[in-house]
């Protein structure tokens, strides 16, 4: 009885992506089946989320599809997997600190006393009468009451109530601060 392959042998890969290049869509399953451990392993010795790892491997993956007729089988298939992903994952990395140079960490907002974050918690009394909190926001500007009653009070996105008071989404988040420090002002509240 002749050995079967191990297509998870790196030596096998090349025949195997040859094979799916001409259209064999058992041997592209196992060229996939078999390289996808080793671009994992890559994706997460690059990147310490596992759940980031897991996406930019299936980044990898996607690439890997797409360029799979710029692979020549005459030449070592490793590197061209590793070039692949090391573009992917550096894309991913791009990402990841755009999105982190954009982001506030939740403590860093309580600490700093964010008004988001800055009012009483919740079943908390507060001393305050409603009625005294009622007519603090009857007294506000228009644009500034409107504002604070479609996202604080009712509790709309900030886009759904831009689109209900027919102010930008940039005027209105203007118009909630300033209410919000006008509130505080005016019934006392600590900032």
């Amino acid at each position: 009885m002749a050995p079967t392959k191990s297509y998870a042998d790196p030596a096998h890969w090349p025949d195997l992506f040859a094979r799916a290049q001409d259209g064999d869509r058992a041997a592209y399953h196992a060229v996939l089946s078999a390289i996808t451990p080793w671009l994992r392993a890559i994706a997460r010795s690059r990147l310490r989320d596992p759940t980031e790892a897991e996406d930019a491997l299936q980044d990898i993956l996607l690439t890997v599809h797409h360029a799979r007729h710029s692979y020549d089988p005459a030449r070592p298939i490793k590197p061209w997997l590793a070039a692949l992903a090391q573009a992917r994952i550096a894309d991913r990395q791009r990402v990841l600190s755009r999105r982190a140079s954009r982001e506030t960490s939740l403590d860093a907002k309580i600490a700093a006393g964010d008004e988001t974050f800055a009012a009483l918690a919740p079943n908390q009394d507060s001393g305050m009468d409603g009625r005294a909190l009622q007519r603090a926001i009857a007294g506000l500007p228009p644009g500034q009451r409107t504002a604070i009653e479609l996202v604080k009070m009712q509790d709309m996105s900030l886009l759904d109530a831009a689109t209900a008071s027919g102010q930008s989404v940039g005027a209105l988040k203007v118009a909630v601060h300033r209410a919000l420090i006008r509130l505080r002002n005016l019934i006392g509240a600590p900032a």
